[in-house]
């Protein structure tokens, strides 16, 4: 009776110690945050003054915020992990962009700090690899309507929230009044990254079934384009590689999406863009970059494609990564 006591005891404190455990920036391997200037004022669509940004857990944007308007540090919220970073334009483009990093340390925490855009510059950690543009950027969320992308240019409110785990890091955004067309829809969009992983999970949802809702990859000169169904072909991938990073130098970007879950892909003037099924459940796919200045990076498209491979196999067995 002793015996299984102890054992009790010791699973139980086990679990305590597990539970207590608190995520510590110094020693992980995925972080994530929102970081805005609240003691400055709006001029129009523009943020002055304010002296520091400071980090917090949740942010309703507030009715001016608009592209550049300077109160957001590099402009939305960012994630990462020991070997790639990520930020979301948390304005009417809503395209996720690419921090490149030559570091497994957490860099987001000084990214910005300095200069609004200095993250376009190649620094000691890295810099921002991509140019979005008018594009969707990586693994985004749009609408696609009449061979026209809509954006996200009338939201009634818009309120990211940020978590940092010992095991993953993302974003949650909630997108209440999202107007396009004819359709006023609630819009939720979640994003996790793991340790040692370059892929983020994207889970999306919809409070009405409406036609057009789309992901995607940006398209960049010098490029090739990718496809490739799993075995059971439940799984498929999406991706470009070349030389097409802001360096310039090689960059892979991908999207692995159930198939199922696809009306079609579209071939625009801007992106390669995989429209859903209009639904109302929670749909999940994956969006990474594969830079090669990383770290034991992959540096050829040999090499990606084999990466590519690796974790579509994965999918096939296991239907997630």
């Amino acid at each position: 009776m002793k015996t299984k006591i102890t054992v009790a005891a010791l699973f139980l404190i086990g679990l305590t110690s597990v539970n207590a455990q608190k995520y510590d920036i110094k020693t992980a391997k995925t972080y994530a945050e929102i970081s805005a200037k609240t003691d400055g004022h709006w001029e129009g669509r523009k943020y002055k003054g304010g002296t520091v940004f400071k980090n917090v857990d949740r942010l309703k944007l507030a009715p001016e915020h608009t592209d550049h308007s300077f109160d957001i540090r590099y402009e939305g919220p960012g994630w990462e992990s020991n070997r790639i970073g990520y930020r979301l334009y948390l304005d009417w483009r809503n395209a996720i962009d690419i921090f490149g990093k030559k570091t497994s340390k957490m860099i987001l925490p000084i990214v910005g700090q300095d200069n609004f855009d200095s993250y376009h510059e190649m620094s000691d950690w890295g810099a921002d690899i991509l140019k979005a543009g008018k594009g969707i950027g990586i693994g985004s969320i749009d609408r696609y309507l009449n061979n026209e992308k809509l954006h996200f240019r009338e939201v009634d409110s818009t309120i990211a929230t940020i978590v940092n785990k010992n095991n993953e890091s993302g974003v949650k955004v909630n997108y209440y009044g999202w107007k396009t067309a004819d359709d006023k829809i609630d819009f939720t969009a979640t994003l996790t990254i793991k340790p040692d992983q370059l892929y983020t999970k994207h889970t999306i949802q919809a409070s009405k079934e409406i036609k057009g809702i789309c992901t995607g990859i940006v398209k960049q000169k010098n490029t090739e384009l990718l496809k490739k169904e799993s075995k059971n072909k439940k799984w498929a991938y999406l991706a470009t590689y070349g030389v097409q990073s802001l360096v310039p130098d090689k960059l892979g970007m991908a999207i692995f999406y159930e198939v199922n879950t696809i009306e079609n892909i579209a071939d625009t003037d801007l992106d390669y863009l995989l429209v859903f099924k209009p639904t109302t459940k929670a749909t999940s796919f994956y969006l990474l970059g594969a830079w090669e200045q990383e770290q034991n990076g992959i540096k050829s498209k040999e090499d990606f494609v084999k990466y590519l491979d690796a974790q579509l196999e994965i999918l096939n067995k296991k239907g997630k990564m």
